[in-house]
């Protein structure tokens, strides 16, 4: 079975199937890298919750940064969020992002019980 949740025309908040939770994009505007990175992971976190999972469970983390020149400045935030022993699979990449102020996407999927 597969559940969507917060759905729109365009796209689902979060999907979950088969004990995996995708969660879509999330973005936040904010005064520098640092602010937009804590602002993206508190929505992460909440949506983790909303699909019955947690920081804990977390499989994979795929982050764009508009530049590379905020990689350190996102690993500083990241490094302190996630919990120690339960890093995710992860990568990240530069690309152009949907608005100009936006420095940093983050996509996760999770576990779920």
């Amino acid at each position: 079975m597969i559940e969507r949740m917060d759905t729109t025309a365009r796209a689902s908040k979060i999907v979950k199937h088969n004990g995996v939770a995708y969660l879509s994009g999330q973005v936040a505007e904010g005064d520098g890298i640092a602010a937009q990175t804590e602002a993206c992971l508190a929505k992460v976190e909440a949506a983790l919750t909303q699909a019955g999972s947690s920081k804990e469970q977390m499989l994979r983390a795929t982050i764009w940064l508009s530049d590379m020149k905020y990689f350190a400045g996102l690993n500083e935030v990241w490094n302190a969020w996630v919990p120690e022993g339960h890093a995710p699979a992860r990568a990240c990449g530069e690309a152009k992002l949907a608005r100009e102020e936006l420095l940093v996407e983050i996509i996760v999927n999770a576990a779920y019980d």
